[in-house]
């Protein structure tokens, strides 16, 4: 994957988030990482990597949206109570909670659960371009500070 971040730059660092924020267990954070100590500038890298998890994230959002019911029924057992109360956490903090989508393990169920109550999109991606910019700008403010 290294070599594919030196070969590919800023495309590479979009596929990789993109997959880290579907349901793959990535971590795109040592690819941003890698891509900065290559000399990559710093605003490309925090465009790319932002754009791509967010798409990975709206994924996410649709399987939730197009696939509550097959998908939850077959593929993946979520109990009742577990997925009562995660519509009790949306109805308790609303759409704001997506800014935490980029938090790791929780994040991208995190981002399936609004498809599955049907918010609506520009809310959505509002809160969770917010959450996941602000994560890889912490990221590339941290490389440059240190």
């Amino acid at each position: 994957m290294i070599e594919m971040i030196a070969e590919w730059g800023i495309p590479g660092i979009f596929i990789i988030s993109f997959l880290a924020s579907t349901l793959f267990p990535l971590g795109s954070e040592a690819f941003v990482l890698v891509a900065l100590a290559s000399g990559s500038a710093s605003l490309p890298i925090w465009v790319a990597a932002t754009l791509g998890n967010t798409l990975g994230a709206i994924t996410n959002y649709y399987v939730g949206y197009w696939g509550d019911k097959f998908i939850f029924s077959r593929f993946i057992k979520v109990s009742p109570e577990k997925r009562l109360k995660a519509e009790q956490l949306y109805a308790k903090y609303g759409a704001p909670i997506l800014f935490f989508s980029w938090l790791p393990i929780i994040g991208d169920p995190l981002c399936i659960v609004p498809g599955v109550l049907k918010l609506k999109m520009n809310r959505f991606i509002f809160w969770v371009i917010l959450g996941k910019g602000f994560r890889y700008a912490m990221v590339t403010w941290m490389f440059n500070y240190f």
